[in-house]
């Protein structure tokens, strides 16, 4: 899921869930590609990081709307 708009429709704690998410998977990549030396999927490490950094931003949008 890399739609910005559902990510917008989402509340907070869902997109906290789904920040925590992304960063196990992420992780979990990192590792496999420091073991093994060799990933059948390297482009999923660049799409991970660019959606966890989508939701990162919505989160800190929701947070500005919700204290003004």
């Amino acid at each position: 899921m890399s739609n910005v708009k559902e990510y917008r429709d989402q509340s907070q704690e869902e997109l906290k869930a789904l920040y925590q998410d992304l960063s196990k998977e992420l992780f979990q990549l990192r590792n496999e590609m420091k073991v093994t030396r060799k990933m059948e999927k390297p482009h999923l490490v660049r799409i991970k990081k660019k959606d966890r950094a989508r939701v990162m931003t919505i989160l800190r949008e929701k947070e500005l709307k919700a204290t003004s």
